[in-house]
């Protein structure tokens, strides 16, 4: 180790986002400090990569950024592939530009990228990973420390997922109220500037290399031992040729540059509206952001910061008390205080109750006690229509709202915020049982959203049929005391001529039939 003295401008990552996933420590033979992008797939706003960058100056390694995409997952779809690709090609060419080491994977074929992260580990000082309490992810990250740790290799997975450290919460929240008041006595300090992300990370760290600190940029890898592995760093992948799912097509961009574009846009033309008509289906307000902080290439970190900017707020204007309420404690404009209540109290009620409930989250029985005891009440009752699954996502109901939002589904990967709820209570009411409604949602929701097998996604599809929510009266067939929506109150809350005709069976067939020249 030098002896220069030097005094880092990169912050250290709050210890209450950092864990230890094995009992190894640094290997002080390794060659490089190695950061495993599996979750926020991004270069900005990201804890895991500033973890990364403060083991490479005190271990004095530069760094390696592996950033891998596996085929053998549930769901995965050329949707899904292409919208991750589109974000791997960003960082491939950022991280070029900056010299900094990057090794991204695309599998071709099911398990054939076993024991790369197994073989990139074994010259690393330090591995770090993202902290994601969803889907196959915590399975992966127990199974590789496990492996590490017969290297030596300690591995660290660290939490980017919300503006309050999942360990903050120290249960889960049965409701947005209750999960609220503790936000409210408990946010604060994660406001702090000390306690956010650094904007530009890479940035920080070049420069402080220039001032003394260790140099990240042009890490050596041993490729020969990485032979087993010939498309390793390609990634012109013809998705036709995976095995995924081909009729799921690709709907979007993704990656950090499209979701800064989506932010921009939103800034200008949304935020300012979101209190008003973040539900309107024309003209609305809603961000849009959903699927790039879904999959990591946007940050509710860089979002909080960008609205509360828009309107000048400090943390001492809070009011003094906590109360709970959607509005007033953040003193914050209207707008802003609206679109902070969706982005962090729901959202992040989400990942706590995941975060907390690991094996059981995506359950039928973790839905709340009376949603249980009144849907099993009514679980015999005659349901006016069933539908079959297939008839379910083609959209052939008899109910024309239904029909659009799944279309727009098919179609765009996105339902519109409040029909989604509507989408989620219909399904409900044309399954034979609750159970079978809940494993409709799932599929239908997983497999065609971009935002889908994500913790916030299954706060959706579980608040149709009760979670977060209170029992409702009257007590109504089929629902019992589940709060009820129909078709007929959504028609004449929202606007929906131009939407209905939009995603109309006509007119959907017509974008997906190719012009001829």
């Amino acid at each position: 180790m030098s002896t220069h003295i030097f005094t880092p401008s990169l912050r250290p990552t709050p210890e209450l986002r950092v864990t230890s996933l094995n009992e190894a420590s640094p290997h002080q033979e390794g060659r490089y400090v190695l950061y495993w992008m599996s979750a926020q797939r991004r270069l900005s706003y990201n804890f895991g990569l500033q973890r990364a960058l403060w083991w490479c100056q005190r271990l004095e390694r530069p760094l390696v950024v592996f950033e891998a995409l596996r085929v053998g997952y549930e769901w995965a779809s050329d949707r899904c592939h292409a919208f991750v690709i589109d974000g791997m090609k960003d960082h491939q060419e950022a991280l070029k530009a900056l010299n900094v080491t990057y090794v991204p994977y695309v599998e071709r074929a099911e398990g054939e990228g076993k024991g790369l992260l197994k073989a990139l580990s074994q010259r690393a000082s330090v591995v770090v990973t993202d902290e994601y309490p969803c889907f196959f992810l915590p399975r992966m990250q127990a199974s590789a420390a496990t492996q590490l740790n017969d290297l030596g290799v300690p591995l660290e997975r660290v939490d980017s997922c919300g503006i309050s450290p999942l360990k903050a919460s120290p249960r889960h929240f049965t409701t947005a109220a209750s999960f609220r008041r503790h936000l409210q006595k408990t946010i604060l300090p994660h406001m702090a500037s000390e306690a956010f992300p650094l904007d530009h990370p890479l940035a920080v760290a070049l420069q402080d290399a220039t001032q003394g600190a260790q140099d990240i940029t042009n890490a050596q890898l041993e490729w020969s031992s990485l032979s087993a592995w010939p498309t390793l760093g390609d990634l012109n992948v013809e998705l036709s040729s995976l095995p995924i799912d081909h009729s799921v097509t690709p709907c979007a961009r993704g990656g950090s540059r499209a979701a800064s574009e989506r932010l921009e846009a939103f800034m200008e033309r949304g935020l300012r509206r979101y209190h008003l008509h973040r539900n309107d289906v024309e003209g609305g307000a809603a961000s849009g952001l959903s699927p790039y902080l879904h999959f990591g290439h946007i940050s509710a970190h860089e979002l909080v910061e960008r609205a509360l900017r828009s309107c000048e707020w400090h943390p001492g204007r809070v009011a003094p008390k906590p109360n709970g309420s959607r509005e007033g404690w953040w003193r914050a404009s209207a707008p802003v205080e609206a679109f902070l209540d969706e982005l962090i109290t729901w959202r992040e009620l989400g990942f706590v109750f995941a975060y907390h409930n690991p094996t059981t989250y995506t359950h039928y029985d973790s839905l709340p006690s009376w949603a249980l005891t009144t849907l099993a009440e009514h679980a015999r009752d005659e349901r006016p229509e069933r539908y079959s699954f297939t008839e379910l996502e083609e959209a052939r109901t008899a109910d024309e709202v239904w029909n659009a939002a799944q279309r727009q589904l098919v179609e765009e990967g996105v339902i519109h915020n409040y029909l989604r709820m509507l989408w989620g209570k219909k399904i409900l009411e044309w399954s034979a049982t609750p159970k079978e409604a809940l494993e409709r949602l799932i599929e239908l929701n997983n497999k065609y959203a971009l935002d889908g097998r994500d913790p916030n996604s299954y706060s959706g599809i579980f608040w149709c049929l009760g979670r977060f929510d209170r029992a409702w009266g009257p007590e109504r067939p089929i629902f019992g005391k589940v709060r009820f929506m129909t078709s007929e109150s959504t028609k004449r809350k929202l606007k929906l001529k131009g939407y209905l005709e939009r995603y109309s069976e006509r007119a959907c067939e017509q974008r997906a039939t190719p012009r001829l020249l």
